[in-house]
């Protein structure tokens, strides 16, 4: 659902906000069942088909001339990005 955040505010809607002290007392409240939980197994349900038996292809492209991996982050990039040289190899300019 889109909001209009330039639209005038409804008064109405103010009327219904709690305090902060009750705001602030549901908030530990969760916290308390939250850590009550067994947090030496987290586990994730995710909605939707199974997805267990399906294969993944990935094609993988060998680095290209006018690329480059950055020894800080890993990442590769295009040679427009070389800040430097440095000992390990070459640096791009987020990494400088």
């Amino acid at each position: 659902m889109a909001t209009d955040y330039d639209a005038p505010r409804n008064k109405n809607e103010d009327e219904g906000n709690e305090s902060i002290e009750a705001l602030k007392a549901a908030r530990s409240n969760q916290n308390s069942a939250v850590e009550s939980e067994d947090s030496d197994n987290p586990s994730f349900v995710l909605g939707g088909t199974d997805l267990s038996n399906v294969e993944l292809d990935v094609v993988v492209l060998p680095p290209q001339q006018d690329e480059f991996t950055c020894m800080e982050c890993f990442l590769v990039k295009h040679r427009s990005q070389i800040d430097h040289v440095g000992d390990a190899g070459p640096i791009c300019k987020d990494c400088a």
